[in-house]
């Protein structure tokens, strides 16, 4: 959702535009500007008669001007990043960059639950749902992108779906979209908190070990060898994160009380409060959005990752079309909403989609760009999917034990596992904040017209998310469901329920909604329905 004031291109406005935020009442008869606006425009216009209309070299300078707010666009598990502004309402990137990033953007944390989506799908019907899926938000995607177009008489050139919400369903779309918005923000910021606790807790101990030269040997099952995998969840009774048998003459003592300190659910969670709760309270994030390439790096290396790890596992695959076995799921399984609510939220970019075409310098090319960039996010999907499905070990290991979060199936002194860690760790560290940002840009300046308030209202608004995420890492850290829940609420109105109906309205308006597109829209929104209703059942 890009998040600005005013507009996208701002010398376009010359000689004066007063900013919407220095709007006293817009529903007076006679409009009404603050004292800074009104001096402004004063300026402007003193400027402007020195000189003949003709002559340029009196025109207002740009530092007289407002200068326009920070843009950002962000996919709730993907990147949060700046945008630049165009200039006198050109974009300036090429195609290939604009592909590259909506790819970019949509791809994050999302895909560490790729490979369990499928597990709970079932191999065969988990490759269709992604393929069914990608297709499908694409739709809705193109619809949103063409949206502003079905709008006539308004000039829409510097308008977000928000606005197109706001304008077809007035407040309701203005609040509702708000509601949504925040629903993926505040879900993505806990599936953050839960990763980073996990993500710290593994390396804190890789590093313990190794600078103490402990030899640590988890009671988890799992494989031999120097490529071991293991099982977490079939140690229910064995809490993973901290039960292991030590195997050095140094003193046990210390390594048990480091245990006792750092756990991954009673103590790390809390840590990580000392580095991002100031973090949060920072006026403004663009220092952390130079780091945005971090998650490029990030999505780069899992994938040679996987690949090496497939490459040494091998393929351990028996296709059981409807019957399960002790070591292999079947192809169909009832459970395969959990996978759709998890894609809906991987392939989610719908809220800052226009913001990212805007730049795009060849607009004619924005459907083939975003088709293109759709297609390489599934394909990065699949790809990580099918390997880390395919070459679990099975036997000895159960296709079962394939984790939320796949780096799971790890042991923490995995040296390839290590690194991916502190790579998401650090990546998520900068990203947080800039989420942050934007929950309280969206939230504080629709209710109190100033995204900073003051120090209290910011402090307090941080404090409940940061503790939304501190209470999920303790009680419920299952970034699988968090991810689908959030990903089927907010995906219901972004993604299903707003681009078809307002496909609809507009069609009816120009009388132009014959019945295969009713029924076709309608069948939509019934699915996002379905959709979000399965994963309370499942």
């Amino acid at each position: 959702l890009r998040v600005f004031l005013p507009s996208l291109c701002f010398p376009s406005f010359r000689p004066f535009h007063v900013e919407p935020t220095n709007i006293v009442n817009v529903n007076d008869d006679m409009q009404r500007v603050t004292d800074e606006a009104s001096a402004m425009n004063k300026r402007i216009h003193y400027y402007s008669r020195l000189t003949s209309s003709a002559d340029r070299t009196l025109i207002a300078p740009d530092h007289v001007l407002p200068a326009p707010d920070e843009i950002y666009v962000y996919s709730p598990l993907g990147t949060a990043f700046k945008v630049d502004s165009c200039t006198d309402g050109y974009g300036k990137n090429s195609s290939l960059v604009t592909i590259f990033m909506i790819w970019n953007t949509m791809m994050g944390t999302s895909i560490l639950s790729i490979p369990w989506g499928i597990k709970q799908a079932g191999f065969t019907s988990g490759i269709i749902l992604i393929l069914l899926m990608g297709i499908l938000t694409l739709y809705c995607c193109y619809r949103v992108v063409k949206s502003r177009q079905m709008i006539s008489l308004t000039d829409t050139s510097n308008w977000e779906f928000p606005d197109v919400c706001k304008y077809y369903f007035g407040s309701f779309g203005q609040w509702s979209s708000l509601l949504f918005s925040m629903v993926s923000l505040v879900g993505a910021m806990v599936v953050y908190w839960v990763l980073m606790s996990n993500f710290l807790f593994n390396t804190g101990k890789f590093i313990y070990n190794f600078v103490h030269d402990i030899n640590v040997t988890d009671i988890i099952p799992g494989t031999n060898g120097s490529n071991k995998v293991i099982c977490p969840s079939a140690a229910t009774g064995h809490p993973p994160q901290n039960r292991s048998v030590m195997f050095s003459s140094g003193n046990r003592t210390g390594f048990e009380l480091f245990e006792e300190w750092w756990d991954k659910s009673q103590t790390v969670p809390f840590y990580l409060i000392a580095v991002l709760l100031p973090l949060l309270n920072l006026k403004s994030p663009s220092f952390f959005a130079k780091f945005n390439v971090l998650g490029t790096v990030s999505v780069v290396y899992l994938v040679f990752m996987v690949t090496v790890k497939a490459a040494h596992l091998g393929m351990h695959l028996e296709f059981n079309w409807f019957t399960e076995n002790e070591f292999f799921v079947p192809e169909f399984r009832i459970l395969f909403p959990q996978l759709t609510g998890v894609l809906t939220l991987a392939f989610f970019i719908h809220n800052c989609v226009i913001t990212l075409l805007q730049n795009n310098r060849n607009q004619e090319n924005n459907v083939r760009d975003l088709s293109i960039a759709y297609f390489l996010v599934g394909l990065t999907y699949l790809y990580v999917g099918v390997i880390i499905f395919a070459s679990f070990p099975s036997p000895p290991l159960s296709k079962e034990c394939i984790e939320q979060n796949f780096l799971d199936n790890f042991p923490s002194d995995d040296i390839m596992s290590f690194v991916a860690r502190i790579f998401l760790l650090f990546q998520m560290m900068t990203v947080y904040p800039l989420l942050g940002y934007l929950a309280r840009v969206q939230l504080l300046r629709q209710f109190f017209g100033n995204a900073y308030p003051s120090f209290f209202h910011v402090l307090i608004l941080n404090l409940a998310i940061v503790g939304a995420g501190v209470a999920m890492a303790r009680f419920y850290p299952n970034i699988g469901g968090i991810i689908r829940y959030s990903g089927a609420t907010c995906g219901l109105a972004f993604v299903f329920v707003y681009p078809s109906l307002i496909y609809m309205i507009s069609l009816h308006r120009a009388g132009q909604l014959m019945w295969p597109a009713l029924v076709i829209h309608i069948f939509i929104i019934l699915l996002g329905l379905a959709n979000l209703i399965a994963q309370f059942l499942l």
